[in-house]
């Protein structure tokens, strides 16, 4: 049966909004007790509907969504009676700006106390006063120019993707604190920032490797670096998409659209080409897809492996046969609406919500003190290392989402060994590698999408298609805390290394398992990325304007997945920390971003409104958009909230006559206006130079950005003065700015400990650590067991 695994941790969440009711939510649902803390008419999510659909007399569906097996109560931090809750608590999460209720929050104040912030930009630097909102942070960190047809209008990724990562983010940074909080009686101040976590979320890669390139001069739009075809393309009846990242998989492709003949052209391997061919190749492309159903090309297309799923709404992922039969949905506590459980299912239950979201205020008077439990050092023996220090994890994944849950846990003082092979590279090490130098023969050791999310991890390269590294494996499982993989659910049930066998060989090990599409179910054997998540639940959807077709976001679903992960094997860490059994989690991708996906599903199944695509518009601000500024790429995000914001807008333009128009008071009218405003702001922003323009904006109080380029993460001002990245120097590739997690310890000045390994570098000092002497590990060398890019000594081969 279903623990609860966080049930000794008592939280109080004071913040407003989706990153701090996200992070609050996890700890919830898992089990902690914890109570919201709202102040005069409470979070402002509990009126909100992104239709306008939601009513005075109950609770938006967002808001009790968000905010499931938790209590309330009415106060600030300054009150004597949330002083006393405090002081009782082992979390508090807020979203104040810097310098509100610091000193009530203060872990010095309270001792071992652990305070996650959530805020645009963070803590410190000069951008942490900055007016922000979700798509101005998503401008500045290189996101808003991530998507978009070269010649067109840039565009962000809609339904508030920074907010939730770094609310994800910030909870296992939390998290982690907590624990070792709990053992050392040491608090910690985990700062966040969504603005950090949304860069790591729109591929930091591109940066890397544009380091790797020597940094030339950017001549061609970020949108055009990550061209895939084929994508979604439209059918009989919809939509449907496809992902083809190798070879083989867009060899089938061609299988699947009857055209073999077109396997014979080497050259279409290289996206470069289907680039330059885009016209020719989508009519091909097309011809089949739209001569056939959705459902009919899903069939086909999985059972040759490709990557594909249905192009879903809000409204149409509910009815997904996948998803009903594996329980991925929730009804509501009052029976009116449904919801996306959470991503991790522990021990073969899922976690589902305890029960409702409160009133507001419904608590007041009854939150009672507790016994807080031991603290488990002595305080001699107490310091300030890393919360995950002296723990082991084998790292089995591959590509982004897995490697990212690893990245965290080895960021956290774990020790990572990354488990891979020659035979079976991982995907991450084969992406990004145009870069290395003609005629390199370990190619695979310029993968940039790798270098970025195996900082502080070991390698060693092992050949599990063999009956002797399978035994390698079961000895370093039986000396694990961890084991993390992310492969289709086959591929370690055909190694012989499911729950029930790890389980049997060490019992204190923690399972994690990451399949797309989950362990169970119709889908279970499917092939998904990314993109596929994009596509199957709803994000694509929203995604571009509405002229135009639906699009993938680039990038979002993998790291909001690996956060996840890492979150289920802290949570189960914190079981494991006081019943001495290992547990499996499995983290279903598709879940995760179901999740991310969950303000379109609870308009749809509350309201009965279908979400659409709106550019670069959303329901939470008007005006909202990018506007072109003189010169190549100079692209302007304005982003008004409020009518605060508005009255600044219209200040900083000189308050012309088509702003004073009575109707644009209102926000909802406002918005039935966007054509008219962005019109006279465009004309106004295209003879302009940018940071003009930006800077006169924020002294008015506007929330304003200048778009950045992705791969010049490392010059923001923002990143430098919080130290997002630390300079490492690899034997392979040089020295690269690497990236920290997107939040800080206040104990932690450096996060980065070692560069991402080469393949195979650690095999010999992971193996003797393991019990295996100098014979055995010679003997599996040459009988090609173990791989590696470096020999005995150390020197490349």
């Amino acid at each position: 049966m279903f623990a609860e695994p966080l049930g000794q941790i008592r939280v109080l969440d004071f913040s407003t909004g989706i990153a701090g009711g996200y992070a609050s939510k996890l700890f919830a649902d898992a089990g902690a007790d914890v109570i919201k803390v709202e102040a005069g008419v409470g979070d402002p999510m509990r009126r909100w509907s992104a239709t306008g659909s939601a009513t005075s007399h109950r609770d938006s569906a967002l808001f009790r969504y968000m905010h499931t097996s938790q209590r309330a109560v009415t106060g600030t931090p300054s009150d004597e009676g949330i002083q006393r809750l405090v002081a009782d608590a082992d979390l508090v999460i807020d979203s104040y700006a810097p310098g509100a209720f610091d000193e009530e929050l203060s872990t010095v104040r309270h001792g071992s106390l652990v305070r996650l912030s959530l805020t645009p930009f963070g803590r410190g630097g000069p951008y942490q006063d900055r007016p922000a909102t979700e798509f101005t942070v998503q401008a500045e960190c290189g996101s808003g120019l991530r998507r978009g047809l070269a010649t067109g209008v840039p565009y962000y990724a809609p339904g508030r993707i920074a907010e939730f990562v770094a609310g994800v983010f910030g909870a296992v940074g939390a998290l982690a604190a907590v624990r070792r909080a709990q053992i050392a009686g040491i608090g910690e101040h985990v700062d966040t920032s969504w603005f950090e976590a949304m860069a790591l979320t729109a591929n930091v890669h591109l940066e890397i490797a544009h380091h790797l390139a020597g940094q030339p001069e950017i001549t061609v739009p970020a949108r055009c670096l990550q061209f895939e075809l084929p994508s979604i393309e439209p059918t009989a009846d919809g939509w449907v998409g496809f992902t083809t990242h190798t070879r083989s998989q867009f060899n089938n492709f061609l299988t699947l659209i009857e055209r073999p003949d077109l396997i014979g052209r080497e050259e279409l391997a290289d996206r470069r080409v289907r680039q330059r061919e885009e016209v020719e190749l989508k009519q091909i492309f097309r011809r089949y897809t739209q001569a056939h159903t959705t459902a009919e090309i899903v069939d086909a297309a999985a059972a040759l492996r490709i990557p594909v799923a249905p192009v879903n709404s809000g409204r149409t992922v509910l009815d997904n046969a996948h998803l009903r039969q594996r329980g991925s949905f929730v009804t509501s506590a009052e029976g009116d609406f449904e919801f996306p459980r959470l991503p991790l299912i522990l021990n073969g239950s899922a976690i589902v919500p305890r029960g409702p979201a409160p009133r507001l205020g419904q608590d007041d008077g009854s939150v009672v003190a507790r016994i807080r439990p031991p603290v488990g050092a002595e305080p001699a023996a107490r310091d300030r290392g890393l919360p995950l220090e002296g723990l082991r994890i084998l790292d089995c994944t591959t590509w982004w989402a897995g490697p990212t849950s690893t990245y965290l846990l080895a960021a956290l003082g774990a020790d990572v060994v990354h488990i891979e092979s020659l035979s079976h590279l991982d995907g991450g090490r084969t992406s990004g590698t145009q870069y290395a130098p003609a005629g390199e023969p370990w190619w695979w050791e310029f993968g940039s999408a790798f270098l970025g999310c195996n900082t502080n991890k070991r390698s060693l390269g092992l050949n599990l298609d063999t009956p002797r590294g399978i035994e390698v494996m079961h000895r370093l499982i039986r000396g694990a805390d961890g084991l993390i993989e992310n492969f289709s659910p086959r591929v370690f049930d055909r190694f012989g290394l499911g729950w029930e066998a790890v389980h049997e060989l060490n019992r204190q090990l923690i399972m994690v398992r990451m399949p797309a599409f989950g362990l169970d179910g119709p889908w279970r054997d499917y092939v998904g990325f990314a993109q596929t998540m994009d596509q199957f639940t709803g994000l694509a959807w929203l995604t571009s304007f509405p002229e135009d077709q639906p699009r993938i976001q680039q990038g979002p679903c993998d790291p909001f997945a690996g956060a996840h992960a890492a979150f289920g094997f802290l949570m189960a860490l914190a079981q494991r920390d006081h019943t001495g059994e290992g547990s499996s989690v499995e983290v279903p991708m598709v879940e995760g971003a179901l999740n991310a996906a969950v303000e379109q599903i609870v308009e749809w199944s509350c309201y009965g409104k279908e979400m659409q695509r709106n550019g670069n518009r959303s329901p939470y601000a008007a005006p909202q958009g990018l506007y072109r500024c003189q010169g190549w790429e100079q692209w302007l995000a304005i982003s008004c909230e409020t009518d605060e914001q508005w009255r600044g807008l219209r200040k900083a333009l000189g308050d012309p006559e088509w702003s004073r128009d009575p109707i644009l008071e209102e926000f909802r009218a406002r918005q039935s206006q966007e054509d008219i405003i962005d019109a006279h702001l465009s004309d106004w922003a295209e003879h302009r130079q940018l940071q003009e323009c930006v800077e006169l904006l924020l002294n008015h109080g506007v929330p304003a950005a200048a778009a950045q380029d992705p791969r010049t993460y490392d010059r923001h001002p923002q990143m430098v003065a919080r130290g997002f990245h630390e300079t490492l120097t690899r034997s392979v590739g040089g020295t690269l700015p690497m990236y920290r997690p997107p939040f800080t310890y206040a104990s932690v000045r450096k996060w980065i400990r070692t560069p991402a390994p080469l393949l195979g570098e650690h095999n010999r000092s992971i193996l003797s650590e393991a019990g295996f002497d100098d014979g055995e590990i010679e003997d599996l060398e040459v009988s090609g067991v173990l791989c590696s890019s470096v020999q005995s000594n150390g020197d490349r081969l």
